[in-house]
């Protein structure tokens, strides 16, 4: 079992007290932290990597609560359009023209960029080729909860894609003994629901019942447009989304509603009461969907974390740039400058991710006896210096370059800004041509720019 010492560093814990010490040392002894301490406290014996961070900072890996892995090879593919056009005319088709080796390259390249902005642990809001996704994760060894995506009902769902309630179902347990565990424990399973205009009442309560009964999560698109609303309220009768989500005993602690843009006041309370997650993915949210009540959701208590959606939504797979986003957004929407200040948005991808992915007894924050992800950020460049107040630099001005190496489960996946998983080159190539094949075999259309020649 390997020993590491990692020493002199500031390290932001992001521990119960959210303590930040300078001149700290990390001992990590195979995949576990064994201690924080002062770094005069400690030797150098008897360690496989002693390495010296002065002047730089260490924190916990970053958590990524919302990515669809098998879109990566569809960025581009949803710019200036509505969602419901992104969807039909597309995603959908994309989705429903891939093949488990696609998704296996398209998570393949998700991951190099995942990682590459400082996550170790991700999400996946769901794709239909699991088994090409979680081959992928295991062989880079990220953290991560796999989902398929599943729906059962509703219009222009593609004959490829279209399933009984019972069908999919099925499929999800079967996906769930294989993947759920593996990897050491790196790779969970999660039931997922596309959203509720292509999912009955019958999928979503059984759903809730298999994944309580499992012990895991339920991710799902919530209130991401005002059509949405609409649609609930002329077949169910109810207010939104979440009203109904509520009424037919859907919402829990283990429920993650990603986006949650279009909800009244009522139903954040009902997300309270029944202590639901949020991932908040800024970017895509901004691009059609609106401005969801963030502050208003973390005042009551409810458990936020930040995603960056997938490539066609957002086009950039980079967490950093959802914290600025993030911290941005909120100050404008409510002309505030307070609200959501840099510390929080530090929660909402450390300890707050790890919480709304049921992760946070091994993973969000630097202690001993939590799993060894982390990430040494160098501060040292024209767009992190000077460091008056380090935690709002992190917040305000990293940067991906800044972030020098990654760490998983005491192994390192990015080492001083080379990838140790992943032949990028090779990835590179295979993806542009999996993406042209899939683009043709979809017949999409995409607008011409400007005349090229």
């Amino acid at each position: 079992m390997s020993k590491i010492l990692i020493r002199n560093g500031l390290v932001i814990t992001m521990n119960q007290t959210r303590q930040c010490f300078r001149r700290r040392a990390i001992v990590i002894k195979g995949d576990v932290i064994q201690e924080v301490l002062p770094s005069d406290q400690i030797g150098e014996q008897d360690y496989d990597q002693v390495i010296d961070v002065s002047g730089k900072i260490v924190l916990p890996g970053l958590i990524n609560t919302h990515v669809h892995t098998s879109q990566q090879l569809g960025r581009g593919l949803g710019d200036d359009v509505s969602l419901l056009t992104w969807l039909f005319e597309r995603i959908w088709p994309y989705e429903s023209n891939m093949t488990a080796e696609d998704s296996y390259v398209s998570t393949l390249l998700c991951a190099a960029e995942l990682i590459r902005s400082g996550v170790t642990t991700f999400a996946e809001a769901g794709g239909q080729h699991v088994d090409g996704m979680g081959r992928a994760i295991k062989e880079v060894g990220l953290r991560g909860i796999l989902a398929r995506s599943t729906m059962d009902s509703g219009e222009g769902v593609p004959p490829k894609m279209a399933e009984t309630t019972e069908q999919t179902l099925a499929i999800q347990e079967e996906l769930l003994r294989r993947w759920h565990g593996s990897a050491d424990g790196l790779i969970r399973f999660w039931f997922s629901l596309r959203q509720i205009l292509n999912n009955s009442d019958i999928l979503i309560m059984q759903t809730k019942a298999l994944a309580d009964h499992y012990g895991v999560g339920i991710h799902m698109h919530v209130g991401e447009i005002p059509y949405e609303i609409e649609f609930v309220k002329e077949k169910y009768g109810h207010e939104g989304t979440v009203t109904h989500l509520a009424a037919i005993g859907a919402l829990g602690t283990n429920f993650l509603g990603v986006h949650s843009v279009w909800l009244s006041e009522a139903e954040l309370d009902l997300y309270a009461k029944y202590g639901a997650k949020v991932s908040h993915c800024p970017a895509a949210a901004m691009r059609v969907l609106g401005f969801a009540k963030i502050p208003e959701m973390i005042q009551r208590g409810i458990t936020v974390g930040l995603g960056t959606d997938g490539a066609p939504s957002n086009n950039r797979m980079c967490l950093v740039d959802e914290m600025y986003l993030t911290a941005l957004v909120h100050k404008g929407r409510k002309m505030d400058p307070t609200v959501l200040p840099a510390q929080k948005i530090i929660e909402m991808v450390t300890i707050d991710g790890a919480r709304a992915l049921l992760w946070e007894d091994q993973i969000g924050s630097l202690e001993p006896g939590k799993k060894a992800d982390l990430i040494i950020v160098n501060p040292n460049s024209a767009n992190m210096l000077p460091l008056h107040d380090p935690i709002a630099n992190l917040v305000a001005s990293l940067q991906g370059h800044n972030i020098e190496s990654v760490m998983v489960d005491g192994r390192w996946l990015m080492w001083e800004h080379r990838l140790t998983t992943i032949d990028e080159g090779k990835v590179y190539k295979e993806s542009q041509e999996r993406a042209a094949a899939i683009v043709k075999r979809a017949g999409i259309r995409l607008p011409e720019r400007f005349p090229c020649l």
